[in-house]
């Protein structure tokens, strides 16, 4: 037997059975001497395989054991016919009956065994979905809301009246918002959300926005969690459908029920009908026949238009003078009543001078309307405020373009590359940089919460993008041939790839490189050759994820950010490729299934910044005491790890890494204490622990962290007290302690020189004490408010 093919078997007693099918149809389809019958083999093979993965899932894998023998069977007489000559018609006839014998044993598997093992599994499933809505404690989330608009919509009130009206008649039970895109849709379903009458109305609310993927399953898994039930993971559309039935029956008898869907686009007819039954209010570009009622929104009147248009482009109590008049029906007749396209162009001209309002409107084409087709014409009309920006700023505008669509990114994630990409400050520059983007319309800024973003911690901080500026962004980087450009988008659905990056040939010259994937991705990668990329964004939706092997021929790599937008974390495999990679500066990794062993394993001496976020971490028993972290991990100076819910404690290394100076640990529920050897880091300034509500002290030890300037405990609940000697930190000048008021001040605090402290009324009582005795001591006592903008980070 070929070695091949013994490596193959050897392989197949511990893999799993998809595995297996899945070598085997790229094998079956390399074989050109049989390629009529092996088609059809490779053909009923894809058709099977998603079923199996489905059956593995739930089921133990020794059930499929026979059809496991049948795929070796078939890989051994593949194997052999990939020898068999052309004109071998003996050998060819003869295999030919083989391979026919192999189908029907495929077919048998598929038309008895399999329906067996599927029908039990929705009997598995069916039992699941009805413990989980049984009565019984549950843990809030809430996924399915959207925050109140921060801004009092212009010219919306006929178009509130008249969807509130029939929202309210119980005869219409399906309702679509259909117009063009920035008109003004999301914005006018948002304000039905949050309208009382409405809410008086419906007893459950539920806003999700769909794009142009939807995932069914997802939405049904959102609506669980958003209810407070344990997740629950959906193998196929008919379980989840069946899920969403029960769910919505019971919350039924609690009172009305209204899905919001946004952004729905064509193909998303089959999404819709899964709801049908229960009221739905829809968004779309485009209009679908089957709705009860379909509100038409059209854009801004004149007098609307032109008073969204004085909001943005003059200062507040600015007339329009004679000289401005002209140019601003100019500027309106272009807009044409497009809510966003007047926004966009209003701040770009905001406090700019008379010639460079004179150069924007000359820059327009004679052509005066943007309804007849809208899209290409609204991108046309947003084009002269990317051309207002400048040079930097238009790098950074199409670097947004590298994210998903509607995706909610941490305002670090995007820091973290354009310091590294564009490396000529440090991040409060690239900060600027956003809220530049951010004053001109192009992006928007979300606060999380209290935190003044001063000292580069940017993670309550969320960034989002109308996806027609995304759309512009992509557009501008799209010049040229794909191979040639800067930036470079990939997206793969399924495993099907862009023609253009199949079989190439030359090397890819991008500098960031941002590939997207969806949840039927199998991580099975072509090769590529990137050279020059210095910063890669893989975005993610499949719960194994397997690291593109080409990443390790990526010499100049700065920056990787990984982003999971799915339920759950993914898997993360093959995470040696970044291992001994030169210039890596800065990983982040979000919602992904990892263990910190393998991180230090990596070997990354010049890596400067990690960042965990939303990460599971299955500690593995490998050993690795033996490396020394020092050398290993010689340059690291910052440690974020945030709303990582299983960590319990942190790993030993971390207290070896002595180059630290910042180390945050944020919004890590089961985080109780921190290791004794935490005073070994002696270059550490800035130590962040907020919101770690299990944390009940900070070891005697901190008192070592003479270097220290920053301590952060604010929201830690259950925190009792600070070291005794905390005093002898002289170096400290700031500490964060919002609702810590249990906490206990030992008497050496009074040692703190120049010491700022923010707190609650209630922490603040506690300080008051050492107010005659400790030199300059300042306390800022901040009310603490509910900040719905929470609910947009997961």
């Amino acid at each position: 037997m070929n070695k091949t093919v013994e490596l193959g078997l050897g392989a197949g007693v511990g893999a799993l059975a998809s595995e297996l099918l899945k070598l085997l149809i790229a094998e079956a389809k390399m074989v050109l001497t049989f390629k009529s019958v092996y088609n059809d083999l490779a053909s009923k093979m894809e058709e099977l395989r998603p079923t199996i993965e489905e059956i593995e899932k739930l089921q133990k894998v020794e059930e499929l054991k026979n059809l496991k023998d049948t795929i070796i069977k078939a890989r051994v007489l593949v194997e052999k016919c990939s020898r068999v000559q052309r004109w071998n018609c003996f050998l060819k006839s003869y295999y030919n009956r083989k391979i026919v014998g192999i189908n029907k044993k495929m077919k048998n598997f598929c038309q008895v065994q399999m329906q067996i093992l599927q029908f039990r599994n929705q009997l598995q499933i069916d039992k699941n979905i009805d413990l989980l809505i049984a009565p019984g404690p549950h843990v809030y989330r809430d996924l399915c809301s959207v925050a109140k608009l921060d801004i009092v919509p212009v010219g919306l009130d006929w178009p509130l009246m008249e969807l509130k009206k029939r929202l309210l008649d119980d005869s219409v039970v399906s309702l679509l918002v259909s117009a063009p895109p920035g008109c003004g849709k999301t914005t006018l379903v948002t304000q039905l959300y949050h309208d009382q009458d409405i809410r008086g109305k419906f007893k459950h609310i539920f806003f999700n926005v769909v794009s142009s993927t939807p995932n069914f399953r997802g939405i049904v898994q959102d609506l669980f969690q958003h209810n407070g039930y344990q997740a629950l993971t959906f193998q196929n559309d008919a379980q989840a459908l069946d899920g969403l039935k029960k769910l919505l029956e019971k919350l039924k008898e609690d009172g009305q029920i209204l899905l919001v869907l946004d952004d729905v686009w064509p193909g998303g007819e089959s999404l819709l009908e899964k709801f049908r039954g229960y009221k739905i209010l829809v968004t779309s570009r485009y209009d679908f026949p089957s709705f009860d009622f379909t509100y038409h929104l059209q854009p801004l009147k004149d007098k609307d238009a032109r008073s969204l248009l004085i909001k943005w482009a003059l200062p507040p109590h600015h007339t329009v003078t004679d000289e401005y008049e002209h140019l601003f029906e100019k500027i309106l007749k272009r807009c044409n009543g497009f809510p966003l396209v007047i926004e966009v162009v209003g701040a770009s001209l905001k406090g700019q001078a008379l010639h460079l309002w004179k150069g924007q409107v000359e820059s327009w084409s004679a052509e005066e309307t943007i309804l007849s087709n809208p899209r290409p014409k609204v991108l046309q009309c947003l084009q002269p405020s990317f051309n207002a920006l400048k040079p930097y700023l238009k790098e950074c505008f199409m670097d947004m373009g590298s994210f998903r669509e509607d995706q909610k990114i941490r305002a670090s994630v995007i820091v973290d590359i354009w310091v590294e990409l564009y490396g000529k400050g440090s991040s409060l520059l690239y900060m600027k940089y956003l809220n530049d983007l951010a004053s001109q319309n192009l992006l928007k800024l979300i606060p999380l919460g209290s935190n003044e973003h001063k000292d580069g911690f940017y993670n309550e901080l969320l960034v989002t993008q109308h996806d027609l500026l995304r759309e512009l962004a992509i557009n501008q980087s799209e010049s040229g041939e794909f191979l040639e450009r800067k930036k470079v988008n990939l997206v793969i659905r399924g495993d099907n790839y862009p023609k253009w990056c199949l079989n190439l040939k030359q090397a890819i010259n991008a500098c960031l490189l941002s590939i997207s994937t969806d949840d039927s991705f199998s991580s099975s990668w072509v090769e590529m050759d990137c050279p020059n990329v210095e910063a890669l964004v893989l975005n993610l939706s499949s719960s194994n994820y397997a690291l593109p092997d080409f990443i390790a021929t990526m010499k100049k790599l700065k920056v990787v950010t990984i982003i999971n937008d799915g339920l759950k974390p993914a898997k993360l495999t093959n995470l040696s490729c970044l291992s001994l990679l030169p210039n890596v500066k800065r990983i982040r990794l979000e919602k992904v299934s990892v263990t910190l062993s393998d991180i230090l394993q990596l070997l990354l001496d010049g890596l400067k910044k990690l960042s965990l976020v939303m990460c599971s971490f299955n500690e593995s028993s490998n050993d690795t005491k033996e490396i020394d972290v020092s050398k290993a991990l010689s340059s690291l100076q910052e440690i974020d790890i945030d709303y990582c819910y299983d960590l319990d404690e942190l790993p030993y290394w971390i207290s070896e890494a002595v180059s630290l100076q910042t180390l945050s640990i944020t919004n890590c529920n089961k985080l109780s204490k921190l290791p004794e050897a935490i005073g070994n880091l002696s270059k550490l300034e800035v130590l962040r622990l907020s919101s770690c509500i299990n944390l009940s002290e900070l070891p005697e030890t901190t008192e070592r962290l003479r270097n220290l300037q920053f301590l952060d405990i604010s929201d830690c609940l259950e925190l009792k007290k600070l070291p005794l000697e905390i005093g002898k930190l002289q170096k400290l000048k700031k500490i964060s302690m919002r609702k810590c008021g249990r906490c206990i001040l030992p008497d050496s605090v009074k040692y703190l020189e120049n010491l700022e402290v923010k707190c609650d009324e209630e922490t603040g009582i506690l300080w008051r004490r050492f107010k005659p005795v400790m030199k300059n001591l300042i306390v800022h006592e901040e009310e603490t408010e509910h900040n719905l903008n929470l609910l947009q980070i997961f």
